[in-house]
Protein backbone atom coordinates (compact mmCIF):
# COMPACT_ATOMS: atom_id res chain seq x y z
CA UNK A 1 0.00 0.00 0.00
CA UNK A 2 1.33 3.57 -0.72
CA UNK A 3 0.42 7.13 0.54
CA UNK A 4 0.82 8.91 -2.97
CA UNK A 5 -0.43 9.02 -6.03
CA UNK A 6 1.86 8.28 -10.03
CA UNK A 7 5.32 9.51 -12.41
CA UNK A 8 8.99 7.94 -13.57
CA UNK A 9 11.96 6.99 -11.44
CA UNK A 10 15.53 7.87 -10.67
CA UNK A 11 18.15 5.58 -9.23
CA UNK A 12 19.27 8.21 -6.11
CA UNK A 13 21.50 5.97 -4.37
CA UNK A 14 23.47 2.39 -3.13
CA UNK A 15 23.32 0.92 -0.03
CA UNK A 16 27.13 1.70 1.57
CA UNK A 17 26.99 -0.49 4.67
CA UNK A 18 30.03 -2.62 4.28
CA UNK A 19 28.54 -5.39 6.77
CA UNK A 20 25.64 -6.15 4.66
CA UNK A 21 26.05 -9.50 2.24
CA UNK A 22 23.30 -11.79 0.02
CA UNK A 23 22.63 -10.53 -3.23
CA UNK A 24 20.90 -6.99 -3.44
CA UNK A 25 17.14 -6.43 -3.75
CA UNK A 26 15.39 -3.13 -5.29
CA UNK A 27 12.76 -1.13 -3.50
CA UNK A 28 11.09 1.60 -5.31
CA UNK A 29 9.50 4.40 -2.98
CA UNK A 30 9.34 7.94 -1.86
CA UNK A 31 11.25 9.73 0.22
CA UNK A 32 9.79 8.98 3.02
CA UNK A 33 10.02 5.98 5.80
CA UNK A 34 6.37 5.28 5.25
CA UNK A 35 5.34 1.90 4.80
CA UNK A 36 9.04 0.74 3.61
CA UNK A 37 10.84 1.50 7.00
CA UNK A 38 9.86 -2.14 8.45
CA UNK A 39 10.92 -4.05 5.37
CA UNK A 40 14.22 -2.22 5.39
CA UNK A 41 14.41 -2.68 9.04
CA UNK A 42 14.01 -6.45 8.56
CA UNK A 43 16.34 -6.32 5.91
CA UNK A 44 18.95 -4.23 7.44
CA UNK A 45 19.08 -6.74 10.85
CA UNK A 46 19.31 -9.81 8.90
CA UNK A 47 22.06 -8.97 6.82
CA UNK A 48 20.75 -8.14 2.76
CA UNK A 49 21.33 -5.46 1.07
CA UNK A 50 19.26 -3.68 -0.65
CA UNK A 51 19.23 -0.62 -3.81
CA UNK A 52 16.93 2.33 -3.19
CA UNK A 53 14.88 4.05 -6.29
CA UNK A 54 13.73 6.58 -4.88
CA UNK A 55 10.27 8.07 -6.66
CA UNK A 56 9.80 11.96 -5.87
CA UNK A 57 6.33 13.39 -5.76
CA UNK A 58 7.02 15.11 -9.30
CA UNK A 59 7.86 11.88 -10.60
CA UNK A 60 4.88 9.75 -9.64
CA UNK A 61 2.43 12.82 -10.55
CA UNK A 62 3.72 12.44 -14.27
CA UNK A 63 1.73 8.75 -14.32
CA UNK A 64 3.87 6.64 -16.03
CA UNK A 65 5.73 4.84 -13.12
CA UNK A 66 1.83 4.38 -11.86
CA UNK A 67 0.52 2.71 -14.76
CA UNK A 68 3.19 0.12 -14.09
CA UNK A 69 2.09 -0.53 -10.51
CA UNK A 70 0.00 -3.67 -10.36
CA UNK A 71 -2.63 -1.75 -7.93
CA UNK A 72 -1.44 1.40 -9.09
CA UNK A 73 0.41 2.53 -6.06
CA UNK A 74 4.24 1.89 -4.07
CA UNK A 75 6.40 0.56 -2.39
CA UNK A 76 7.23 -1.83 -5.59
CA UNK A 77 9.87 -4.62 -4.59
CA UNK A 78 11.62 -6.40 -7.03
CA UNK A 79 13.87 -9.99 -5.27
CA UNK A 80 14.97 -11.41 -8.37
CA UNK A 81 12.35 -11.97 -11.47
CA UNK A 82 9.86 -11.70 -8.48
CA UNK A 83 8.11 -8.09 -7.87
CA UNK A 84 5.89 -7.54 -5.40
CA UNK A 85 3.60 -4.74 -4.21
CA UNK A 86 1.39 -4.12 -1.19
CA UNK A 87 3.79 -3.63 2.12
CA UNK A 88 2.60 -6.81 3.86
CA UNK A 89 3.05 -9.15 0.92
CA UNK A 90 6.56 -7.72 1.00
CA UNK A 91 7.27 -8.49 4.89
CA UNK A 92 5.46 -12.19 4.72
CA UNK A 93 8.04 -13.06 1.70
CA UNK A 94 10.29 -11.65 3.71
CA UNK A 95 9.63 -13.08 6.86
CA UNK A 96 10.01 -16.92 4.58
CA UNK A 97 13.18 -16.35 3.01
CA UNK A 98 14.85 -15.20 6.03
CA UNK A 99 13.29 -17.59 8.73
CA UNK A 100 11.07 -15.19 10.47
CA UNK A 101 7.53 -17.02 10.02
CA UNK A 102 7.70 -19.23 13.47
CA UNK A 103 9.08 -22.25 13.79
CA UNK A 104 6.20 -24.43 12.34
CA UNK A 105 2.41 -23.78 11.09
CA UNK A 106 1.25 -22.67 14.22
CA UNK A 107 3.52 -19.86 14.88
CA UNK A 108 2.71 -18.57 11.07
CA UNK A 109 -0.69 -18.71 11.84
CA UNK A 110 0.07 -16.19 14.79
CA UNK A 111 2.13 -14.15 13.32
CA UNK A 112 -0.11 -13.28 10.38
CA UNK A 113 -2.81 -12.67 13.00
CA UNK A 114 0.03 -9.95 15.21
CA UNK A 115 1.17 -8.18 11.80
CA UNK A 116 -3.00 -8.05 10.80
CA UNK A 117 -3.48 -6.33 14.48
CA UNK A 118 -0.39 -4.18 13.42
CA UNK A 119 -1.62 -3.43 9.93
CA UNK A 120 -5.35 -2.29 11.90
CA UNK A 121 -3.56 -0.05 14.02
CA UNK A 122 -1.16 1.27 11.61
CA UNK A 123 -4.38 1.61 9.44
CA UNK A 124 -5.87 3.59 11.76
CA UNK A 125 -2.77 5.93 12.25
CA UNK A 126 -2.65 6.73 8.92
CA UNK A 127 -5.60 7.82 7.77
CA UNK A 128 -5.74 10.24 10.90
CA UNK A 129 -2.14 11.38 9.82
CA UNK A 130 -3.05 12.08 5.98
CA UNK A 131 -6.93 12.53 6.45
CA UNK A 132 -7.88 13.42 10.33
CA UNK A 133 -4.45 15.27 11.41
CA UNK A 134 -5.90 18.72 12.34
CA UNK A 135 -8.86 17.20 13.46
CA UNK A 136 -8.34 13.83 15.20
CA UNK A 137 -5.04 13.98 16.33
CA UNK A 138 -5.75 14.22 20.06
CA UNK A 139 -8.22 12.41 19.98
CA UNK A 140 -6.46 9.47 18.20
CA UNK A 141 -3.46 10.05 20.82
CA UNK A 142 -6.36 9.74 24.18
CA UNK A 143 -7.70 6.45 22.38
CA UNK A 144 -4.26 4.89 21.49
CA UNK A 145 -3.64 3.18 24.83
CA UNK A 146 -7.24 0.93 24.19
CA UNK A 147 -5.20 0.00 21.19
CA UNK A 148 -2.06 -0.88 22.97
CA UNK A 149 -3.08 -2.65 25.33
CA UNK A 150 -3.29 -6.22 23.35
CA UNK A 151 0.07 -6.06 22.15
CA UNK A 152 0.87 -5.41 26.01
CA UNK A 153 -0.61 -8.26 27.15
CA UNK A 154 0.40 -10.27 24.52
CA UNK A 155 4.40 -9.49 25.26
CA UNK A 156 3.45 -9.54 28.73
CA UNK A 157 2.33 -13.30 28.39
CA UNK A 158 5.04 -14.32 26.24
CA UNK A 159 8.26 -13.85 28.26
CA UNK A 160 10.99 -14.23 25.52
CA UNK A 161 10.15 -10.78 24.44
CA UNK A 162 8.61 -11.29 20.86
CA UNK A 163 5.35 -11.13 19.63
CA UNK A 164 5.60 -15.33 18.91
CA UNK A 165 7.15 -17.80 20.09
CA UNK A 166 11.27 -17.38 21.25
CA UNK A 167 12.41 -15.93 17.37
CA UNK A 168 11.56 -12.30 15.87
CA UNK A 169 9.25 -12.63 13.08
CA UNK A 170 8.74 -10.19 10.37
CA UNK A 171 5.05 -8.78 12.44
CA UNK A 172 7.80 -7.96 15.15
CA UNK A 173 9.74 -5.78 12.48
CA UNK A 174 6.42 -3.82 11.83
CA UNK A 175 5.11 -3.21 15.12
CA UNK A 176 8.52 -1.64 16.57
CA UNK A 177 8.79 0.30 13.36
CA UNK A 178 5.26 1.30 14.34
CA UNK A 179 5.43 1.85 17.98
CA UNK A 180 8.56 4.24 17.01
CA UNK A 181 6.03 6.51 14.70
CA UNK A 182 3.74 6.36 17.73
CA UNK A 183 6.37 7.79 20.50
CA UNK A 184 7.01 10.19 17.51
CA UNK A 185 3.49 11.03 17.81
CA UNK A 186 3.24 10.84 21.63
CA UNK A 187 6.59 10.65 23.15
CA UNK A 188 4.43 9.50 26.46
CA UNK A 189 2.31 6.68 25.09
CA UNK A 190 4.01 3.87 26.30
CA UNK A 191 4.75 5.05 29.73
CA UNK A 192 1.82 2.97 31.01
CA UNK A 193 3.16 -0.25 29.01
CA UNK A 194 6.19 -1.77 30.60
CA UNK A 195 6.41 -4.79 28.47
CA UNK A 196 5.90 -2.98 25.16
CA UNK A 197 8.49 -0.13 26.33
CA UNK A 198 10.83 -2.93 27.23
CA UNK A 199 9.91 -4.54 23.70
CA UNK A 200 11.30 -1.15 21.65
CA UNK A 201 14.26 -1.08 23.83
CA UNK A 202 15.34 -4.60 23.38
CA UNK A 203 14.83 -4.34 19.68
CA UNK A 204 16.34 -0.83 19.13
CA UNK A 205 19.43 -1.81 21.07
CA UNK A 206 20.02 -5.26 18.67
CA UNK A 207 23.24 -3.87 17.03
CA UNK A 208 22.09 -4.03 13.24
CA UNK A 209 18.71 -2.22 13.99
CA UNK A 210 20.74 0.81 16.21
CA UNK A 211 23.18 1.22 13.20
CA UNK A 212 20.10 1.39 11.08
CA UNK A 213 18.28 3.75 12.85
CA UNK A 214 21.02 6.47 13.47
CA UNK A 215 21.93 6.01 9.44
CA UNK A 216 21.05 8.39 7.21
CA UNK A 217 18.83 6.29 5.54
CA UNK A 218 16.61 6.47 8.21
CA UNK A 219 16.66 9.25 10.70
CA UNK A 220 16.74 11.85 7.62
CA UNK A 221 13.63 10.85 6.28
CA UNK A 222 10.53 11.98 7.07
CA UNK A 223 8.35 9.80 8.33
CA UNK A 224 5.01 10.44 6.38
CA UNK A 225 4.67 11.80 3.02
CA UNK A 226 2.96 15.05 3.83
CA UNK A 227 5.06 16.01 6.72
CA UNK A 228 2.84 15.24 9.23
CA UNK A 229 3.93 12.93 12.79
Amino acid sequence: MGTYGGGDYIVRQKPSFKTLKMAPVKITYFPIRGRCNAAKLLLFDQGQEWLDIVVTIDQWMKGDLKKTCAFGQLPKFEDGDLTLFQSNAILRHLGRKHGLYGKDDKEAALVDMMNDSVEDLRSKYLRMIYHEYETGKNNYIKELPGQLCYFEAVLAKNKLGFLVGDKISFADYNLFDLLLNQKILCSSCLDSFPSLTCYVDTIASRPRVKTFLESDKCKNLPVNGNGKQ
